[in-house]
């Protein structure tokens, strides 16, 4: 595993990552090199130069920045971007934008895709977004991202050059074939339940996952009610968790930045802590 954290940025499972999340204030978490980021609760400046957006839910942490993101482009001169929301939440975003259009003055202009859990939408040549369902208290998804890449079909292998193109060019036959690989998932806000229900979940190279809570100050039952994940659960599957990689998000605000690597080092287990990345940007530092 590769895991190094350079001018903010992390760089987990061979993937850079812009990233703030603290439950209940803000998420949006940025792929640059895939050009990709999930929600926006507060549209941070980095992300306004990001065009294409997926959102798991419309709860106020994880979509609350939609205007802002939209409206900075527009002042930018930037193309407007492009918004995969589900399908739940399309009617309310769409008069959100009325309204702000009322308020503001401005165009707001943007692109809609609606998608639910099995759809795809594709992102580049080379990468897919599918989405699936999590399990929380307002309908939400997750999103998959899965690169796609052609390579030579195995009856070829022994084929010379100039016998593989003919048979591609002049007899018109399919030498390769696709090869697709699960990079990395977004759960969104969810129960433990999505670990169990999507392989996607236990086998992308990178997970982002929520752990909202992370001892008994909120209780497994309390963490399950708000539809969140609690460290218990974790434990519990770490069996399950195939990734090359781990970030946990969404730490509840009432646990300080300095606490949380520690509270992880004495409860994870050892084979799942050392592929673990806590992500604290956000939370309160250990002198407030």
């Amino acid at each position: 595993m590769t895991k190094r954290e350079l001018k903010g940025e992390l760089f987990l499972g061979g993937h850079r990552v812009r990233a703030i999340s603290v439950g209940g204030q803000e998420t949006a978490i940025d792929l640059p090199d895939l050009n990709v980021a999930f929600d926006v609760g507060r549209c941070p400046q980095w992300l306004t130069g990001r065009e294409t957006l997926l959102f798991t839910h419309s709860h106020v942490d994880h979509m609350g920045g939609i205007i802002a993101h939209t409206a900075t482009r527009g002042l930018l001169n930037l193309a407007p971007p492009t918004y995969v929301v589900p399908r739940e939440c399309v009617e309310g975003v769409e008069l959100a934008f009325e309204a702000w259009r009322k308020l503001d003055g401005g165009e707001l202009n943007h692109k809609l895709v609606p998608m639910g859990p099995g759809e795809e939408y594709e992102l580049s040549q080379r990468l897919r977004a599918r989405a699936f369902r999590s399990f929380h208290s307002a309908p939400c998804q997750g999103y998959a991202l899965t690169s796609v890449n052609k390579k030579l079909k195995p009856e070829f292998a022994q084929l010379e050059n100039d016998q593989i193109r003919k048979l591609r060019v002049d007899d018109a036959v399919e030498v390769s074939e696709e090869v697709c690989k699960t990079e990395v998932v977004f759960v969104g806000d969810t129960k433990i339940e999505v670990v169990q229900a999507e392989q996607a979940v236990r086998t992308a190279r990178l997970l982002i996952l929520e752990v909202t809570f992370l001892d008994d100050r909120v209780s497994v039952e309390q963490a399950r009610e708000m539809g969140h994940i609690h460290l218990d659960e974790v434990i519990e599957h770490a069996d399950l968790f195939e990734n090359e990689a781990i970030l946990f998000t969404h730490f509840s605000a009432r646990y300080r930045a300095g606490e949380i690597p520690g509270i992880l080092d004495e409860r994870l287990p050892e084979s799942l802590r050392a592929r673990v990345t806590p992500l604290v940007t956000g939370h309160r530092p250990p002198e407030l």
